[in-house]
């Protein structure tokens, strides 16, 4: 799950357009497999550029060794093997999340990029994704820690997601059906936990199943409206400290820590940036891409 892209102006972040059709326009099946694999690094290697390049002029302090790290995960990430086949050609597009069914999205790699920097995810450290979804951010941490345990409340797409990352060589990627409120108990304490999906506040027993030092990133507003990206680090038994990334509108949380439908509020404006400038904004399309339209080959 992922950031949902509006059906609004496209000029609120004008690389999007760009990333689209320099790095996502890619009809990947249509092409000889020597060719798609050459295209494909090619498109990859873009995309890590365009990452950087846009994180760098946001704010030039969040280009740091946690996001060369991040980047790298992703610089080896298939992406096309997490979207669904008539989505493909978008596979590359670092700001646009994709439908993957169930009302869900793969989350755009500029946000996974993000989330994954920002969670300060040690080399072989301990993590727990919430919201599967395709698999395509927890491949991402497994690329970095030891052990990720995914959580995702939809049963059909947590099946999927573990065929394809059982087909992709994944061996520390461990997903279970469930609520994500609850986290996994069996599985902590956890150097980092990532959350892609909102909610008007951190689940408790998330912020107990944190390591002191470690991180959660979460998208956290009163309303879908008011949502920020907010990263919460334990700093003692029972103390936190919070900062916000900018605005940014997930897909909500569902299951126990769903928003209720009558909630209301402004952005808390009382969460300091974590670079002193927002890195994170809410990606207004005109529209969104339409799926190919996939064709069966004869027999004969």
């Amino acid at each position: 799950m992922a950031p949902i892209p509006m059906n609004m102006d496209d000029t609120t972040r004008p690389s999007l357009m760009r990333a689209v059709f320099r790095g996502g326009a890619l009809l990947l099946a249509a092409l000889p497999s020597g060719v798609a694999a050459k295209r494909t690094d090619h498109a990859r290697a873009d995309l890590v550029a365009t990452i950087r390049h846009d994180i760098r002029q946001a704010a030039p302090a969040a280009d740091d060794a946690e996001l060369a790290k991040a980047l790298g995960a992703v610089a080896t990430m298939p992406r096309e093997s997490f979207v669904p086949p008539e989505y493909r050609r978008y596979a590359y597009a670092s700001e646009l999340s994709l439908p993957i069914g169930y009302d869900q999205t793969i989350s755009d790699p500029y946000i996974v990029t993000l989330m994954t920097a920002s969670a300060h995810v040690p080399v072989g450290g301990n993590v727990l994704d919430v919201g599967t979804g395709s698999g395509y951010q927890a491949a991402v941490l497994g690329r970095i820690a030891a052990r990720v345990t995914s959580v995702e409340i939809v049963a059909p797409l947590a099946a999927q997601a573990t065929a394809r990352l059982a087909a992709l060589g994944y061996r520390n990627v461990e997903v279970r059906t469930g609520d994500g409120f609850a986290g996994a108990p069996d599985r902590a304490p956890f150097d980092a936990i990532i959350v892609a999906a909102g909610s008007d506040r951190v689940p408790q027993p998330l912020l107990d199943q944190l390591k002191p030092g470690g991180r959660l990133v979460m998208p956290v507003g009163a309303t879908w409206a008011s949502e920020q990206l907010l990263v919460v680090t334990r700093t003692g038994a029972k103390s936190y400290d919070r900062c916000s990334l900018g605005l940014a509108m997930f897909v909500p949380l569902t299951g126990r820590g769903e928003r209720s439908p009558r909630a209301a509020g402004l952005i808390d404006r009382s969460v300091p940036l974590c670079y002193g400038t927002a890195v994170v904004f809410p990606v207004f399309v005109k529209a969104l891409p339409k799926p190919d339209r996939i064709k069966a080959r004869r027999t004969r």
